[in-house]
């Protein structure tokens, strides 16, 4: 019989993992269908699902993909005093155009990425969203060009939890729809991703109250979303539970006719969360997750050596998550 409660320190068990890996899949799939592909009674995946969610272990959020909305995508490193770098973190996590906020370097850096629409974003970004005090001794903004891994069939599909019969039938089937030309959002579709992102699973009528839209409406919008691959869902799981303790970011320079090929590499890897090109002094960032010290060094001496392409990398440890796309923060 399943035990009706769970230590949140306790790492996923196999049944644990399968479900998060399907609903990585499809985050707002009926739990009767990935009961039905994992051979379990509908009860037992809910009961799972809530549970984790409950304990602040692994949830379902909604996410936009900027690639479809013409967003522009900034990496900002924040070098300040010790003792403002968690005040600053958290005032930049409380935003909702920035994900990935962690303390690096041993408390003397911030490290986020600033999501923005618009012609001045990069203004915007500069001038009014970051952080004023005199205990910041240095800001570095990249732009994102390029995002090669970190979105839709993201980093919890790399678990391999299911068998390829078992994902192929929780993928859906259609094709998507493509645009022409970036996708127009209203004040409503800002009401949905920031509903859907604290419950990637919440009810129609939950959502339609949100909004202001029907629940029909609201219904539609979100499948036509969905289709045009602007909105997808994706779990978030604290990283202890998957045996994981170090987070790890990497800057790394790579000549410009190496540069495809080498986020093509660093996107099957394991271990990586994030690979994307950007502007500035280094032109790749991968952020990565090992399990322990001796992890990350056979990681640096194998796996990145291995890209002999790569001229120089500099590694930054995460101390603390302040926020995460698909992490959640240890002290949540």
């Amino acid at each position: 019989m399943e035990s009706s409660s769970v230590s949140p320190r306790l790492p996923l068990d196999d049944l644990d993992r399968a479900i998060v890996h399907a609903l990585e899949i499809d985050g707002r799939a009926p739990f009767s269908r990935i009961a039905a592909v994992l051979g379990v009674s509908e009860q037992t995946v809910a009961r799972r699902y809530r549970r984790l969610d409950a304990d602040h272990r692994a949830r379902v959020v909604g996410r936009i993909d900027p690639r479809r909305i013409a967003a522009v995508t900034w990496l900002v490193r924040i070098k300040t005093m010790s003792d403002a770098a968690t005040a600053i973190a958290e005032a930049l996590a409380r935003r909702e155009d920035t994900s990935w906020v962690e303390i690096t370097s041993g408390g003397t850096e911030v490290c986020c990425l600033v999501r923005n629409r618009g012609p001045n974003s990069g203004d915007d970004l500069l001038l009014r969203k970051l952080p004023r005090t005199p205990r910041v001794a240095g800001i570095q903004a990249q732009c994102v060009l390029h995002i090669a891994f970190g979105g839709p069939g993201g980093w919890m599909g790399k678990m391999d939890a299911l068998n390829e019969t078992q994902a192929a039938a929780l993928r859906d089937a259609r094709p998507p729809v493509t645009a022409d030309g970036p996708i127009h959002l209203d004040a409503a579709d800002d009401a949905l991703f920031a509903h859907l992102g604290r419950d990637g699973r919440a009810g129609y009528p939950d959502l339609a109250a949100a909004t202001g839209l029907s629940e029909s409406a609201v219904r539609r919008r979100v499948e036509q979303l969905r289709r045009e691959g602007v909105l997808f869902f994706e779990m978030e799981v604290a990283p202890g539970l998957l045996g994981h303790r170090i987070n790890v970011w990497l800057h790394m320079s790579v000549p410009p006719t190496h540069l495809a090929g080498v986020l093509t590499e660093l996107s099957t890897h394991p271990e990586v969360v994030f690979a994307a090109a950007t502007t500035g002094t280094t032109n790749i960032t991968a952020s990565a997750l090992l399990r322990d010290e001796g992890d990350l060094y056979r990681y640096l001496t194998t796996r990145i050596a291995a890209l002999t392409a790569v001229t120089s990398v500099e590694s930054t440890t995460v101390i603390r998550l302040v926020k995460g796309e698909g992490l959640i923060p240890a002290d949540r």
